[in-house]
């Protein structure tokens, strides 16, 4: 009878395949040449190193001031890790680039491109984000603004059930049958937070094309709750790939194998993530034009938060627009690449380079981090800071409350990204959008309840301690 100690002296590691292989090992009584032709069968495969040397990967990005040189100096040391891992065929950073994570995380700004492999992480949990325009034509900007205001939803949770838009029946049925999206929880978000937009960074735009002086409306925001469930279980079913093929892969950029079972059907959970997305999109640019009255001239979609698939390459974009026609099955029009509330939204085209992989940035990116970036207003009050960077625009927080890490000045310089744009020969403008006004989130966790209750307790906490200090001083006297 062998035992699975016998199996180590063999070279064999353990695992839980062990139980089942000596079963029938020794029922069959094999031996010698049987046993290892058996063993070939079952064994786990080889465990894949990770690459003695980083893959090299296109940097179109450049800095003019010290923060900025920072900024790309972690972005570099970040993709270099990350290049190592061993499914990594290609990479590229873009002019808006910013870490994302610890170091060996992709960038936003980040395109990598790995062979047969997707990685859940390098496409995050807000998976297909995106952004929809539509052409409302000669309709006043402030209409557009006033009705969007009462038709979107931002902030946690999703519509109530007298707010909620209808799930069209091919895409609910495509959750019914994905295992990785047909759990009552992903249901739920999938019919709840369709026409909701979230917060951070998401926002409704409204400004006038610079060459028609037609009004335009823009949304930026991605999957929400569902996208977030899908990353969450691609993240557990990636972790058990990599303990069992490449425990030496950083857990940021573990993959799923493409040809697998679970990879198969995680694709398709993409495309389903992607056709809810761009329905998240659609249901309110409808709702808006038709509480308007307006009548659409044109209207198109880019995703720039996504794995693309090219026969056995994956190109995950973590924060870069797609401009080669293969990326993208359902082109209706040219690119839209946002830069800040204050700035024009730049409508582009443009082709594969051996530098861009057939991609141009998302936006502008950041710098400074939220919280360094609130850090460097201290002395000033929301209120001022708002006022000086809004002025000329209509813009909006739909929480009341003034969110300044989401202001101009938290982002890179705009028009440094525009002349990066053309100096590394990434994409040509053909449109500018200038800025009416916005909607965003605005900072809804201030009088959210946990934090009313954090600052009751403190408060509380603080009062008893004066309390007994006047006791004390009592006391003494």
């Amino acid at each position: 009878m062998l035992s699975g100690n016998d199996l180590i002296a063999l070279g064999l590691k353990p695992g839980k395949w062990f139980k089942e292989a000596l079963e029938h090992i020794n029922a069959h009584s094999l031996e010698g040449e049987a046993l290892q032709a058996y063993l070939d069968t079952v064994k786990p495969a080889p465990e894949i190193p990770l690459l003695k040397e980083p893959v090299p990967f296109y940097e179109n990005i450049r800095a003019n001031t010290p923060v900025e040189q920072d900024n790309i100096d972690y972005v570099r040391l970040s993709m270099q890790q990350l290049m190592r891992t061993p499914t990594v065929v290609a990479g590229a950073i873009m002019p808006d680039a910013c870490p994302a994570g610890p170091l060996g995380t992709i960038p936003v700004g980040g395109i990598v491109v790995t062979r047969n492999a997707i990685h859940p992480g390098m496409h995050s949990a807000d998976i297909c984000c995106s952004v929809m325009l539509t052409n409302l034509g000669k309709v006043n900007p402030k209409s557009v603004l006033d009705a969007a205001q009462q038709i979107t939803h931002f902030g946690p949770g999703g519509r109530s059930p007298e707010r909620q838009f209808a799930l069209p029946t091919e895409i609910e049925a495509e959750f019914q049958a994905n295992p990785f999206l047909n759990s009552l929880r992903s249901l739920n978000f999938a019919r709840e937070h369709l026409g909701t937009q979230g917060d951070g960074n998401h926002f409704l735009y409204v400004g006038i094309s610079r060459n028609t002086g037609d009004t335009v409306l823009v949304t930026h925001h991605g999957s929400r709750g569902v996208g977030a469930a899908l990353y969450t279980q691609g993240m557990k079913v990636a972790e058990r790939f990599r303990q069992a093929i490449s425990p030496e892969t950083n857990p940021h950029n573990a993959w799923i194998p493409s040809q697998s079972e679970e990879g198969k059907q995680y694709w398709a959970a993409l495309q389903t993530i992607r056709k809810w997305t761009k329905q998240n999109h659609l249901c309110l640019h409808e709702a808006i034009s038709k509480q308007l009255g307006a009548t659409v001239q044109q209207q198109f979609w880019n995703e720039h938060n996504f794995v693309f698939r090219d026969g056995d390459l994956y190109y995950h974009a973590k924060g870069a627009t797609p401009l080669d026609p293969k990326f993208m099955p359902d082109i209706t029009g040219p690119r839209i690449i946002p830069l800040n509330m204050a700035q024009p939204i730049l409508i582009v085209e443009g082709t594969t380079t051996e530098t861009n992989l057939g991609f141009a940035p998302h936006g502008a990116g950041r710098n400074l981090s939220r919280t360094r970036h609130k850090y460097s207003k201290v002395g000033q009050t929301k209120e001022d800071v708002f006022a000086e960077e809004t002025r000329g625009i209509d813009a909006r927080f739909f929480f009341n409350q003034i969110d300044i890490s989401e202001l101009p000045s938290a982002y890179k310089d705009a028009n440094d990204v525009k002349q990066q744009i053309t100096d590394f020969n990434l994409a040509t403008t053909l449109d500018e959008i200038q800025p009416y006004g916005c909607i965003m989130a605005g900072d809804w966790e201030q009088d959210a309840p946990w934090r009313k209750k954090k600052l009751a307790k403190e408060a509380a906490r603080l009062a008893a301690t004066d309390s007994q200090a006047d006791g004390s001083a009592l006391q003494a006297q």
